[in-house]
């Protein structure tokens, strides 16, 4: 999992107590309701109300997107390679959802700010313990073998790896640099939604049944179908898929649903909460995800890895992986795609 570089220490608390009165003559009651301050909100639900506010666009459309049916699917590890998270394989139906053939674009994303004025997590100036900190989000640094993430002032959406960066010319690719609030904040004004943890796989899997990738089971075919770091992590990348970083969306092959770089390129957000033990708690879920948010440590799932996912390291890109990160944290490899429900 991915450290946040933001740890918003809002706690709650309740600053006036009950008193009791037994006695029923007493005139003054230190009970009332008036006397009794409501614990502050947190920077979550503050957050989600933000987000609540956000108007639709006026013309919601499915315009860049295709109409997935729905079916059922074994979700979960099946590789060696697979984690103790992706696991019991269990059975999974999936409804039909309208999906984004690729993952949102910076020109995309650009309308969204340009139409509503929203302002993302990582242009906002933050708060840790009293001290109030610059905006920035966190950038890769290969040349650091003790921390490969360091926060960097000024880094967001339009300027991913810092200041002295731009998206120019980069219209096409994913936006990155953006927090899970930032992607629920998009979605609320186009219409739609993230996809829950399950949608996802079942999209990534593309239809093809107990398949590692998206693409089939032999690795030596990778750089053909996804963007992702060749070559000794991280000190080497050896660029046979032609990219370092984020590749325009539709660089590489759709997979069996018609969708693009839904493997590799940009990790995606998705609606979930992340637990460990999720496979073993579905009972639990709320509308078909897990969606309790309980301090502002909580992760959420990513899913489909990116262009520094290699086979030494996260493999990313195989359709069972999860991994996840803060809601708040901005990272250069970080994007999302959004699903609309059928009506």
């Amino acid at each position: 999992m991915y450290s946040s570089y933001l740890r918003f220490f809002l706690f709650t608390f309740l600053i006036s107590s009950f008193l009791s009165c037994k006695n029923e003559e007493k005139k003054t009651a230190e009970t009332s309701e008036e006397n009794i301050q409501k614990p502050e909100k947190s920077y979550h639900e503050k957050y989600m109300e933000e987000i609540a506010e956000i108007e639709e666009r006026a013309s919601v459309s499915t315009a860049g997107m295709l109409k997935i049916e729905g079916g059922e699917y074994m979700m979960g590890g099946n590789s060696q390679q697979a984690r103790r998270d992706e696991f019991p394989q269990h059975k999974e139906t999936i409804k039909t959802l309208w999906v984004d053939e690729t993952e949102v674009t910076n020109a995309e994303f650009r309308e969204f700010v340009e139409a509503t004025g929203y302002v993302t997590t990582a242009e906002r100036s933050f708060e840790i313990n009293g001290e109030t900190f610059p905006p920035g989000a966190m950038v890769f640094d290969a040349e650091n073998p003790q921390a490969w993430w360091k926060f960097k002032e000024g880094a967001n959406w339009k300027h991913p790896q810092g200041p002295e960066s731009s998206i120019e010319g980069k219209e096409d690719h994913p936006v990155v640099q953006v927090s899970w609030y930032d992607a629920m904040a998009y979605a609320k004004w186009a219409g739609k939604r993230l996809p829950t943890e399950a949608e996802f796989e079942y999209l990534a899997r593309g239809g093809k049944e107990n398949q590692i990738y998206h693409w089939g089971n032999d690795f030596e075919k990778a750089t053909e179908f996804v963007n992702f770091h060749q070559g000794d992590f991280p000190v080497s990348n050896a660029i046979k898929d032609n990219f370092e970083k984020t590749a325009p969306v539709k660089s590489f092959p759709k997979n069996g649903f018609g969708l693009y770089e839904i493997s590799g390129n940009a990790w995606e957000w998705v609606l979930d909460t992340y637990y460990p033990n999720a496979y073993s708690k579905m009972d639990q879920r709320t509308d078909g995800y897990f969606k309790e948010y309980f301090n502002s440590e909580q992760q959420k799932v990513i899913r489909g890895g990116s262009f520094l996912c290699s086979e030494s390291y996260c493999t990313g890109y195989r359709n069972a992986t999860r991994m996840s990160s803060t809601p708040e944290s901005g990272l250069e490899h970080l994007s999302f795609r959004c699903v609309k429900d059928v009506e």
